[in-house]
């Protein structure tokens, strides 16, 4: 009975013993579970780690930037300046000695045109004319015999109404053989034509011809196209984060078919509102003269930026991730199993200019400027640790 009660005490007391093993090694785990839990805006490096990333730390400035913006947009022409061409009866191309790339001058000759309605509407214009000639001689005898009470208001008043029925008519024609080309002024009964000349209403270069002899074109065919290539602008897209940056007057500088000539520009006026593709538009007028520069052209551009006293770091110091940007401040010093660590914290911040190798940030609310230090070497580094945990993560 004494042996099997000194069994059952030992088999008791040794249960006890792997219980409080079990317990122990339990709170053990559990301790370094929560010790390894790390924030998520939280580098952890050891100092070996810290070297070999070159990591330096250094505080904020206050610098005078004066930066520039890079920026993509097209040559362009002002409507002004840009003619499309058609005929506003239409008819058959007799004549044409235009390719694209002529240069032509305002009120020059581009092609003639050959239709019977033309000469239908002379012979209508000439006898609209007559007859108003006719009732203004007789509206002139009739108003004066009226006032002599020879002739009744009522026969006057119809005199009157033909009268200017006639001269309406005749004002319309006009008003149509100006349209097509015909100058009534020095159209003749001896004159009347089948064919007309097609005019450009500016000056410039030709950019595309729609015709060739014996083609019939309608009003709505484009027959010419007409460029005045001697004030050009550009019409450069930025993204709506930039729409600051820029203003009216700010000079732009601008390369064309990956060049190195450069060209100049300045700034005429910014756009009022935001694209659905969130892009903002500016146009720029080209100073001076540029070879080789045509309407449609891709451009790289860069624009001077005006010089403000802005918070600045190097720009290392400034990593992207996700169409973000992002600054490392030192948190702290520790040591963990015997190894000093240092803990960084990663905090989101807004890009401004870039000058002279430095960048303008703009800070989130209550970040004390004064006290942080700030990653200006290594960033790169410690941003790969954050999201390639294991390479230098510990």
């Amino acid at each position: 009975m004494s042996k099997y009660r000194f069994i059952k005490t030992s088999l008791f007391s040794l249960s006890l013993i792997v219980l409080i093993a079990c317990n122990s090694a339990k709170k053990t785990n559990e301790a370094k579970v929560e010790e390894e839990v790390i924030p998520d805006n939280i580098v952890e490096m050891r100092d070996d780690q810290i070297k070999l990333a070159h990591i330096e730390t250094g505080a904020i400035e206050m610098r005078l930037l004066s930066g520039t913006l890079k920026v993509n947009g097209i040559i362009a022409v002002a409507p002004q300046n840009q003619a499309t061409v058609c005929a506003p009866m239409g008819g058959f191309i007799k004549s044409t000695t235009l390719m694209p790339g002529n240069s032509v001058s305002k009120g020059q000759t581009l092609a003639v045109i050959e239709n019977q309605d033309f000469v239908d509407m002379q012979q209508s214009y000439f006898e609209a004319k007559n007859k108003f000639e006719f009732a203004e001689a007789d509206y002139k005898r009739h108003t004066e015999l009226y006032k002599d009470e020879v002739y009744s208001e009522q026969n006057l008043q119809q005199v009157t109404v033909d009268y200017k029925t006639l001269k309406a008519q005749v004002k319309s024609l006009e008003q149509k053989l100006s349209l097509i080309g015909i100058d009534p002024a020095n159209l003749h009964e001896e004159t009347i034509s089948s064919s007309v000349a097609l005019h450009s209403p500016i000056s410039g270069f030709v950019t595309a011809v729609n015709v060739n002899l014996g083609k019939f074109v309608s009003p709505s065919d484009v027959l010419f196209t007409i460029v005045n290539s001697d004030k050009l602008f550009l019409e450069l897209s930025l993204y709506e984060k930039d729409a600051d940056k820029v203003a009216k007057g700010q000079k732009i500088r601008f390369f064309i078919n990956n060049e190195t000539e450069q060209h100049d520009a300045v700034i005429l006026q910014t756009g009022q509102s935001v694209s659905v593709d969130k892009t903002y538009k500016v146009y720029a007028s080209v100073t001076g003269v540029c070879k080789n520069v045509l309407p449609g052209m891709y451009v790289n551009a860069v624009v001077e930026t005006s010089g403000n006293t802005v918070a600045a770091l190097p720009q290392d110091a400034v990593v992207s991730f996700d169409d973000k940007d992002y600054i490392f401040i030192f948190d702290k010093n520790k040591v963990e199993d015997g190894k000093p660590f240092s803990e960084y914290e990663i905090v989101e911040v807004h890009k401004g200019v870039t000058d002279n190798g430095y960048t303008e940030i703009v800070l989130p609310e209550g970040f004390n400027i004064t006290t942080a230090k700030v990653v200006i070497k290594g960033a790169y580094n410690l941003l790969s640790a954050k999201k390639n945990a294991g390479e230098m993560a510990c």
